[in-house]
């Protein structure tokens, strides 16, 4: 199977003079003065441990009806890893059909946490475990699998790295991965990294330099996992979803907040900037939100959540401007 031309361009090195802003690249929890609304209507895709939705990509929409590509962090052999499945905007109440996808080309991954689809193409995936192990996938012809092309790991893992997120800008024929340590309560803040991507000739990922920063939540504040999925908008803006987990049967509480920006330039410089005052967008009480994806064209993000012995469900929300 062939790869895009698009993509298979080798892209300039973006963080060459890459740079980090927000004083020290410390982001200061502190939320502004606007009010944080609280989300309703969610569709079950799922009622048990293993189908709770860890990441997600929309692949097309017809009018309010989303065509999604879900991960699930499931970790024994022959349970499912990805997933495709139709959800109707406003079905509150309701279960979607999952039609899991087989995994072929390498051994199963442990704890898929992120998947997210390559621009310039229509088959052609990103899958991210928690240890940060990078899947490049491609879903078959015949739509009933995935197929590995490359296996890498991220590039300066940290000490404790725990990876719920990943996504990736397009810009001026240039291409940044955008991730994070989901971080852990007042001891760990996340740690964001950002670097630039392409893929050779193989379908092997190579990364260039990395940059990093802090990031704290405004919200949850208990039992918090600060990065919990992340969303850049078409504008730029940078969307953090934040959980909190304590313990399979919750209770669970969320939030999305708009955390600063992600900027690429025609000379191939990316700029991740972190807001001292991140504003919360929206509020997700009772839920645990793993999954957030910005749908390009509009101002909607559809949201999936890992709710544990409860399942996973999807909404959306009016949050990327």
């Amino acid at each position: 199977m062939r790869m895009r031309k698009t993509v298979l361009t080798t892209i300039a090195v973006l963080c060459a003079r890459g740079t980090v802003a927000a004083g020290a690249g410390v982001t200061v929890a502190r939320t502004s003065g606007a009010p944080a609304l609280t989300a309703t209507g969610w569709t079950q895709v799922g009622h048990d441990v293993k189908s709770g939705v860890s990441g997600l990509s929309v692949t097309s929409r017809t009018d309010s009806t989303y065509r999604v590509l879900i991960a699930l962090d499931n970790k024994r052999p022959g349970e499912n890893r990805v997933a495709q499945l139709d959800y109707r905007a406003g079905e509150s109440g309701r279960t979607t059909t999952v039609r899991p996808l087989e995994w072929r080309g390498g051994a199963e991954p442990i704890d898929v946490e992120a998947i997210e689809s390559v621009p310039g193409t229509t088959d052609e995936y990103v899958a991210v475990s928690s240890r940060g192990l990078v899947h490049h996938l491609e879903v078959t012809e015949d739509g009933k699998a995935v197929q590995v092309r490359d296996l890498s790991p991220l590039p300066a893992i940290g000490q404790g790295d725990d990876f719920e997120s990943f996504t990736l800008v397009s810009r001026h024929h240039q291409l940044a991965a955008v991730w994070a340590d989901r971080g852990e309560g007042d001891g760990r803040p996340a740690t964001l990294y950002a670097a630039p991507l392409s893929f050779n000739q193989y379908g092997e990922s190579v990364f260039g330099r990395v940059t990093k920063a802090p990031y704290r939540a405004p919200y949850p504040t208990r039992d918090v996992r600060h990065a919990s999925d992340l969303s850049v908008t078409d504008s730029g803006r940078l969307l953090i979803a934040s959980a909190s987990d304590e313990g399979d049967d919750g209770p669970f509480d969320s939030a999305v907040s708009d955390a600063g920006s992600v900027s690429l330039d025609r000379s191939g410089r990316v700029r991740l900037t972190l807001s001292r005052s991140p504003e919360i967008l929206r509020k997700f009480k009772g839920h645990k939100v793993e999954a957030v994806d910005c749908v390009s064209g509009s101002d909607t993000a559809v949201l999936g959540t890992d709710d544990e012995n409860a399942g996973g469900a999807l909404t959306t929300a009016r949050i990327c401007h």
